[in-house]
């Protein structure tokens, strides 16, 4: 059988106030190309499918058409809610989509009720494991601990208990959790609780192949246990991950073959750290001028017109941070306190750090900071006096 595993879509997210449902709807279009020349049997979207428990309209739209269109595909579907989902919006109508070819789990009450398919060696059977929130199912499962891992191990406990009664079908797990040996990204919902996030891989034993999303970036944690990663970039923490979907080939003795199949990149992300007339004048950084970027500038005064000026050789820059390349053992300056004013304090404050003193603007911003923190702000206390 051969599968396509995808997750985190997120339709719906836009990067840095950039809308980016032109471009889902690009990886739609590639992932139904893929179905068709790859002769894909099996698509499985392993939660995060909207970026909000409540999408906006145009996102609910883009995953209708989605969702028609594989189902109109000769692929069958297997789609999960993630954490960003709400459960009971995504499963809306599940059973009657079901007969269209699409299956839509986000009833945790139904983890051990596999999607049956076969092919030509026989059955194989999907489990859609959708995002376990312990707290919502540690009562009613009856867990001894409120962890994610008690959590998945009860619904593997079911998959497994299911699985015995199926003589010997292949197995294929769908779930949504942050799986010990993978690196997360900036641009994922902490889903820890009481600090405890991760689950070992030790959880999934006995399944032929785990479908995996939460995190972002592809990661191969054993043969059989992997993560999509989500197929477009939401955070400069992304930079350089290689963005797309798993074609897995199930064969008939349950091993796996797994191929990288990279999704499309409407414009590429770059981190770029330097002072300003490094970023401007640097040939080798000629390849990201169709970037997002993120420029950190190190000039030791902070540069007029920073962003304007980095935006005419690379427009599409997005973000701008300083961090003046200050020796990083240098302590901090100790300010001359006594007999001197809040303000006096501050301006020196600033002019040791920064290199040049404070401007006119900002002087005065500084003296109004120092006024509220005041009881009296006509009363400019001088600092040291008894």
């Amino acid at each position: 059988m051969r599968i396509l595993h995808t997750s985190d879509w997120h339709l719906g997210r836009s990067f840095h106030r950039e809308g980016m449902l032109t471009h889902q709807a690009a990886y739609v279009d590639h992932v139904l190309e893929v179905v068709e020349a790859e002769a894909v049997d099996l698509v499985v979207v392993s939660g995060d499918v909207y970026d909000r428990a409540l999408p906006q309209v145009d996102a609910v739209a883009l995953a209708d058409e989605a969702l028609a269109r594989l189902a109109h595909s000769r692929a069958r579907v297997v789609l999960t809610s993630g954490n960003h989902d709400s459960a009971q919006r995504l499963g809306f109508s599940a059973r009657l989509i079901d007969a269209a070819g699409v299956f839509i789990r986000t009833d945790a009450a139904g983890v051990g009720r596999p999607v049956l398919m076969d092919d030509a060696h026989g059955p194989v059977a999907v489990y859609g494991l959708p995002y376990l929130d312990p707290d919502a199912v540690r009562e009613p499962w009856g867990l001894g601990a409120r962890s994610h891992e008690a959590a998945l191990a009860e619904a593997m406990r079911r998959v497994r208990h299911d699985l015995l009664t199926r003589g010997g079908a292949r197995s294929v797990v769908l779930a949504h959790a942050f799986v010990a040996g993978a690196q997360p990204s900036d641009s994922e919902r902490d889903i820890s609780v009481g600090g405890v996030s991760r689950v070992p891989t030790s959880v999934f034993d006995g399944v032929d192949y785990v479908a995996l999303g939460h995190l972002h970036g592809p990661h191969t944690l054993t043969d059989r246990i992997r993560y999509s990663g989500s197929p477009l970039a939401y955070s400069f923490s992304e930079a350089g991950q290689r963005k797309g979907s798993w074609l897995v080939d199930l064969a008939a003795d349950a091993t796996v073959r797994a191929e990288h199949v990279e999704a499309p990149v409407p414009r590429p992300v770059a981190r770029l750290r330097g002072t300003l007339d490094e970023l401007l004048t640097d040939p080798l950084l000629a390849e990201h001028e169709d970037a997002w970027v993120e420029a950190t500038l190190t000039d030791q005064r902070r540069p007029g017109q920073a962003m304007e000026r980095l935006r005419r050789r690379f427009p599409h820059a997005l973000v701008l941070t300083f961090a003046p390349g200050r020796d990083a053992d240098a302590a901090v300056p100790l300010a001359r306190t006594r007999g001197r004013s809040d303000h006096e304090i501050a301006l020196d404050f600033v002019a040791d750090l920064r290199g040049v003193p404070a401007d006119e603007a900002e002087s005065a911003l500084l003296q109004s900071a120092c006024d509220a923190c005041r009881e009296d702000p006509e009363a400019d206390v001088l600092v040291g006096r008894g």
